[in-house]
């Protein structure tokens, strides 16, 4: 009974110890408009630390659930992308029924990757023994202090090139306690959430969105022209997306790919306006839009884009 009722007494102590270097909240920039379609890949692990196999992984996944949280982006999944191709493979070769079965050709693109790396992962313990152990948390008199940095990489996902990169930390301690995490763990998983390396990787993950919201806010919105009938533009973006009724958009024309002769890298495109539109009616996946004006004939595969 004394054990039980002195475990309570030490967790309670513990929720209120921990203590985050920095308390501001993360400033998100929102903007009007629809959402930008952003995917998130594996983070490498540079640490050093490579007792946690899943790290990269695990800081992945709470990135595009954080995203996913902030209501600002349609975030894609591509962890599992390999196993989506599999399933489309498999149902091109006709052991499936047609009606019932994945297609090729149907992976949403992203408009931004989001990568980086997992550069420092680290927590110190000082004075003190480790004294309780429970579901491996470790908990002991003393000062135990967490850090981690990640460089977060954003891409444009058609050209591949790096559009920005900034460096992200988190830096958490837990005053009159030592708290450690002991053997394989999940960065998502509650007990590791609760010590000072999970509260450190919960502030770099909140400064990452932080700082991915305020770059894209500078990066123009683009879709696509789906289908034009009976006057109206149809848009590969509806309600999902953020799309609302009375917007208008720039509709512009792909023009020549541009190649550096040297490297052979693709530096982008020119882009042509040819018209100006505006949302009528909002669907879940798609919108119409009514022409409002045009120097050449709206059609499919048209960019169009919220300045």
């Amino acid at each position: 009974m004394f054990r039980k009722k002195f475990i309570s007494l030490l967790a309670f102590l513990l929720l209120f110890s921990l203590t985050a270097s920095a308390q501001n909240q993360p400033n998100f920039i929102r903007v009007s408009g629809p959402k930008k379609t952003i995917a998130v890949a594996r983070f490498e692990n540079t640490s050093g630390i490579n007792s946690y196999l899943t790290l990269g992984d695990d800081f992945s996944a709470q990135l595009s659930d954080a995203l996913i949280q902030s209501g600002m982006f349609t975030v894609l999944s591509r962890k599992d992308l390999g196993a989506v191709l599999t399933e489309q493979d498999l149902a091109q070769s006709g052991r499936m029924a047609k009606s019932l079965s994945a297609q090729k050709g149907k992976v949403i693109p992203a408009q931004i990757l989001i990568t980086g790396n997992i550069t420092e992962f680290e927590e110190n313990t000082k004075g003190g023994d480790q004294g309780l152990s429970i579901h491996g948390v470790s908990i002991g008199m003393g000062k135990s202090d967490a850090h981690i940095a990640v460089i977060v990489q954003i891409i444009d996902s058609t050209t591949g090139e790096i559009l920005d990169s900034q460096r992200v930390e988190g830096l958490a301690d837990a005053a009159g306690f030592s708290v450690g995490y002991s053997g394989s763990f999940s960065v998502g998983s509650s007990s590791f959430k609760k010590t000072p390396l999970g509260k450190a990787t919960q502030i770099a993950i909140d400064r990452a969105v932080e700082y991915i919201s305020q770059r894209l806010s500078r990066i123009p919105w683009q879709g696509r022209v789906v289908s034009v009938k009976d006057g109206l533009v149809y848009l590969n973006a509806g309600l999902d997306a953020g799309v609302v009724a009375g917007e208008t958009f720039i509709v512009c024309r792909k023009g020549e790919t541009l190649i550096d002769p040297e490297t052979g890298a693709e530096l982008g495109s020119e882009k042509t306006k040819i018209g100006d539109i505006v949302v009528s009616e909002v669907q879940a996946k798609f919108s119409k839009a009514k022409i409002l004006s045009s120097t050449a004939p709206i059609a499919p595969s048209d960019i169009v884009v919220k300045q």
